[in-house]
């Protein structure tokens, strides 16, 4: 039987969250959550950039969530500004790790304010070993709580984010090169905006190379 993506509904701290799962027939799998776009501007777990990176988990055989924040789809409550999404995605950790207690290893992967919300999460994480940040917004969020930066990781953006000012980006890299032990890769793609419009191939291509690269060294 081939395993299929399923929903389910996740208890969180605001009621039920809707989020959609596949499990691997791998013994130990790694598992990954994948974390949506601002909601009040129409951000979902069915954002375009979530789907393929929740994919990109699939076909390197992780375990992978991916779920929407309370007030968003059918998940239950009301936006909290990041604090009540910030309780979700530990929700939703949780019920993935319960999933997959056997996991091999945990990635969080968050795009746009999804960035932040896993880069808290992985702050309050230890267990987290990986993160891939999609657009993050240094520029609107404040970083500086990453320091340090408690693991490595991938943060990928457009050359022409037309929301983040390439600045921004540069000090956050320059910030998390300092530390010592971890390695925050940086990568750019070269004609991509905030949404990778047009660039989608290019931002899957970087995502499976990051992810195959670090789960060989597990």
């Amino acid at each position: 039987m081939e395993n299929k993506i399923v929903e389910v509904f996740i208890p969180g701290p605001a009621g039920r969250l809707e989020a959609k799962y596949y499990k691997s027939k791998k013994i130990t799998a790694p598992i990954a959550l994948v974390l949506q776009p601002h909601p009040q501007y129409g951000g979902t777990m069915n954002n375009k950039i979530v789907v393929d990176t929740f994919q990109v988990f699939i076909d390197n055989d992780f375990s992978v969530c991916r779920v929407n924040f309370r007030g968003v789809g059918k998940s239950d409550g009301e936006f909290d500004n990041g604090q009540g999404e910030l309780a979700d995605a530990a929700a939703a950790l949780d019920w993935l790790e319960r999933e997959n207690f056997d996991n091999s290893q945990c990635w969080i992967s968050g795009f746009s304010f999804g960035s932040l919300i896993a880069m808290q999460l992985l702050m309050r994480r230890p267990e987290i070993n990986r993160f891939i940040v999609i657009s993050p917004q240094p520029n609107v969020y404040d970083f500086s709580f990453l320091s340090p930066c408690p693991t490595s990781g991938l943060m990928i953006y457009g050359k022409k984010d037309e929301l983040v000012p390439l600045e921004y980006i540069i000090e956050l890299d320059k910030r998390l090169s300092a530390q010592k032990g971890i390695k925050v890769e940086f990568q750019s793609i070269a004609n991509a905006n905030h949404f990778f419009a047009k660039s989608e191939n290019l931002l899957i291509k970087s995502l499976d190379s990051y992810i195959k690269k670090e789960t060989i060294l597990f």
